[in-house]
C-alpha cells in the first residue's frame, strides 16, 4: 500500500485501478432487492438498525428487517404497483425510508427519493416529471405540503404516512395499513415479482439538487448501484472491516450518498444507527453510539475540528504549544506507521506523550471507535484531514456524482491515500482528463441518463461512454486524481485571471466562527467575499467579548478583525491578483432551508450571487 504526500511532477491523462478481492460478507445478489432478502437470511441475527424512540436506542435484526420490507412490498403489490412503476419517499432518513426503500424495490417499482426540505413546487416537480404512483411520507409536516398541490398531481394514486400523527390523514393510509393490505398477497407471488427483477432494470430515478436549473431525474440501475456496492464492500473489506462494524447515518436518504452506505451496510451485515432528527444531537449521537464508520458531508468534520480547536484555544500558551506540536507529530509518526517503516524514538516519545492529552481527545468527539470516516459531496480542507489523521482518526475523501451512482474514487488504506485527493479511480473505474482538464469518467456506475431529458444526457454522456463531470483537474504521477475547480464556478477577473474558489473559501472556513465562505469577482478588478458565522458559535464569540449574541455580532469591530486576521493568513497562499480584499458577514447563516445550500450543503453559487448582489456590489462602490 503506497502512502505518499507530495505531488510528482509528472501527470496521467487516463488511470484504472487494479482489481481487489470481493467482500467475503457480501449477499452477492444480482440485484438491490434481492440484496435484502438474502442479507435478512445471511445476516439473520445481526443487528442491521439501532434508532431511538425516545427513551433508548432500539434494535432491529435483518431477520426483523426482512420481514417487515416484505410486509411493505406485498401491501404495495396489493395496492396495484406494476413493476417499473414509480414510488416517492419524501422524508428524513429513519428506519422507515430504508423499510419502505427496500419494499418498493422488492415490488420491482422504481424509488423516487424526494427531499425532505424540498418545497411543495419541488414535490410537485419530481412528483409529476416521475409520474410516481405511491407516495411515501413521514408526517403531517410533509402531507400538508402535499395537500397545497394535491389536485395538480396527475399521476399520484395513493399516498401513505409513516408516522400519521392524531391529525385528519385525508386520503392518506398508514404504513401499517398498508402491510396489512399485503396479507392478501401470498409467499409465491411475492417471489414472483422479486424474481422478474432483471439486473438492468431501473432501480431508482434520482433528482439531482443541483446548484443551478431544475432537478434533473437520474435513471440509475440495479446493475449500477450492485457496482458500486461491491467497490465499497471490496474497500471494507481491504481495510479489515468487520462485517458487525456500526455506521451512523444523519445524510439524507435522498441522496445518493446516504443510499450507498444503507445498501452497503445490508450487503455486509453491518449496523446503521439512524440519527435523532436533529441536527445539534449529531456530535452527542456519535460520541453515545460510538460507531466504527462515520460517513459525512465535509460541514460536520468541519465543526469537530472547530469544537477540537477551541478546546485547545482554552488551554495554557504551553499547552497549545505541545498540542501544535502533537500534531505534527502524530502525522510524521502514524504515516511512518503505514508505510512499515521504524519511528525515530525522540518522536515516539512525544507521540505516547500526547496521546491522552491530544489525541484520545480528539477521537473522543467521534465516540472514541471510529476506524474509517468518510467525506463527499463537496471539498474539504486538506489540513483538517491532516490533523484528524495526526489523531488516530483517518478520514479519508472519495468522489462522486449521482450521475455515477455515487462512486467514482477515493482515498483508503487498500490501494492509498493522497490527502488533498480525490483518491484513485475505485476497481472497475477508470477516470480521464480531457484536454481543457475536464475529468470525465467511464465505468459499470455510470447512469442511464436523465430521465426523459435526451439532450442533457447527450452533453452529459459522450458516444464513447465517457462520462463529463463538469469538475477540472489532474491525475498525477501515481494514478491520485486531484480537482482544480469546476467550470461553471471559475471566475475571471477584470484583468483576465482564472480564479477557483473553492480553495480560498475552504481555507476560510477553518477558522472555528466561520460556517461557510463565498467568493465573488467574475468580471471584477479584485475578488471579494461573504462570510457567514457558524450559529453554534456565536453565544460563545459574544461571551468572550462581552457584546449581545444577536443577528449584528457581525459588525463587531473585534468580530471584524479576528476575521480580517484570519484573512490575511489565507491570503499569504495566494498570489497578489488572487487575494480577496474586502468581505462582509452576512447576518445569518446560509441554509437549506432558504434555498442557499444543496440538500448536501453545497452552495448554490448563482443563487447567493443573485439573492445577495447588492452587498457584493457595495464591496466595490466604497460602501
Amino acid at each position: 500500500m503506497e502512502v505518499m504526500t507530495e505531488k510528482p511532477g509528472t501527470t496521467l491523462q487516463e488511470y484504472a485501478s487494479e482489481p481487489i478481492p470481493p467482500n467475503p460478507d457480501s449477499t452477492d445478489s444480482d440485484t438491490m432487492a434481492t440484496l435484502l432478502t438474502i442479507a435478512a437470511e445471511k445476516h439473520a441475527g445481526n443487528i442491521a438498525i439501532k434508532h431511538y424512540d425516545a427513551e433508548a436506542w432500539r434494535e432491529i435484526t435483518f431477520a426483523e428487517m426482512g420481514a417487515i420490507v416484505k410486509s411493505i412490498a406485498k401491501g404495495m403489490i396489493a395496492s396495484g404497483i406494476q413493476k417499473g412503476e414509480k414510488v416517492a419517499i419524501l422524508g428524513g432518513t429513519r428506519p422507515e425510508w430504508s423499510f419502505s426503500d427496500f419494499g418498493a424495490l422488492c415490488a420491482g417499482a422504481v424509488v423516487a427519493p424526494i427531499y425532505q426540505t424540498n418545497s411543495p413546487e419541488e414535490c410537485e416537480y419530481v412528483l409529476n416529471h416521475s409520474e410516481a404512483k405511491m407516495l411515501v411520507l413521514e408526517d403531517a409536516a410533509q402531507l400538508e405540503k402535499i395537500a397545497k398541490i394535491r389536485g395538480n398531481l396527475q399521476h399520484l394514486k395513493q399516498i401513505v404516512m409513516i408516522d400519521p400523527g392524531s391529525g385528519d390523514l385525508g386520503e392518506a393510509i398508514t404504513l401499517e395499513e398498508l402491510k396489512a393490505q399485503g396479507q392478501t398477497v401470498g409467499d409465491e407471488d411475492f417471489d414472483q415479482r422479486l424474481a422478474s427483477i432483471e439486473p438492468s432494470d431501473l432501480c431508482t430515478i434520482v433528482y439531482t439538487s443541483g446548484t443551478t436549473g431544475p432537478p434533473k431525474g437520474c435513471m440509475i440501475t440495479h446493475e449500477n448501484f450492485r457496482n458500486t456496492t461491491t467497490m465499497a464492500s471490496s474497500i471494507v473489506a481491504g481495510e479489515g472491516g468487520e462485517g458487525t462494524e456500526t455506521a451512523y447515518l444523519f445524510l439524507p436518504l435522498a441522496h445518493v450518498f446516504a443510499r450507498l452506505i444503507q445498501f452497503t451496510l445490508t450487503d455486509t451485515g453491518g449496523t446503521i444507527a439512524y440519527w435523532r432528527g436533529d441536527p445539534l444531537m449529531i456530535i452527542a449521537d456519535v460520541m453515545e453510539v460510538k460507531p466504527e464508520i462515520l460517513p459525512s458531508v465535509p460541514r460536520i468534520f468541519e465543526k469537530i475540528y472547530a469544537l477540537a480547536q477551541n478546546a485547545s484555544a482554552a488551554k495554557s500558551p504551553e499547552e497549545q504549544a505541545f498540542a501544535k506540536k502533537a500534531i505534527e507529530v502524530g502525522y510524521q509518526v502514524r504515516m511512518l506507521q503505514e508505510a512499515g517503516e521504524p519511528v525515530p524514538e525522540d518522536l515516539q516519545q512525544i507521540f505516547d506523550a500526547a496521546e491522552e492529552p491530544v489525541y484520545a481527545m480528539v477521537r473522543n468527539l467521534f465516540g472514541g471507535n471510529v476506524q474509517r470516516a468518510i467525506t463527499g459531496a463537496a471539498p474539504i480542507a486538506k489540513e483538517i484531514l491532516e490533523f484528524f489523521y495526526a489523531c488516530g482518526v483517518p478520514v479519508f475523501e472519495g468522489y462522486g456524482m449521482t450521475e455515477t451512482s455515487t462512486l467514482s474514487t477515493a482515498n483508503n488504506t487498500v490501494y492509498g491515500f493522497r490527502f488533498g485527493s480525490i483518491g484513485r479511480p475505485v476497481p472497475g473505474v477508470t477516470v480521464r482528463i480531457a484536454d481543457d482538464g475536464e475529468i470525465l469518467v467511464k465505468g459499470p456506475n455510470i447512469f442511464q441518463g436523465y430521465y426523459k431529458n435526451e439532450e442533457e444526457t447527450a452533453k452529459t454522456i459522450d458516444p464513447d461512454g465517457w462520462l463529463h463531470t463538469g469538475d477540472l483537474g489532474y491525475i498525477d504521477g501515481d494514478g491520485f486524481i486531484f480537482i482544480n475547480g469546476r467550470k461553471k464556478d471559475i471566475i475571471i477577473t477584470a484583468g483576465g485571471k482564472n480564479l477557483t474558489p473553492a480553495n480560498f473559501e475552504n481555507a476560510m472556513k477553518q477558522h472555528p466562527w466561520v460556517s461557510q465562505a463565498v467568493m465573488f469577482g467574475d468580471r471584477k478588478p479584485y475578488p471579494v467575499a461573504l462570510i457567514t458565522l457558524d450559529p453554534e458559535a456565536i453565544p460563545a464569540i459574544a461571551e468572550k467579548l462581552g457584546v449581545t449574541a444577536d443577528a449584528k455580532i457581525g459588525e463587531n469591530d473585534a468580530v471584524r478583525a479576528e476575521l480580517q486576521a484570519h484573512l490575511d493568513k489565507v491570503n499569504e497562499k495566494f498570489a497578489s491578483v488572487e487575494q480577496v480584499k474586502k468581505f462582509r458577514v452576512l447576518e445569518h447563516d446560509l441554509t437549506i432551508e432558504s434555498g442557499d445550500l444543496t440538500p448536501s450543503m453545497k452552495v448554490k453559487r448563482s443563487v447567493v450571487y443573485d439573492q445577495y448582489a447588492d452587498l457584493f456590489e457595495s464591496m466595490y462602490d466604497g460602501s
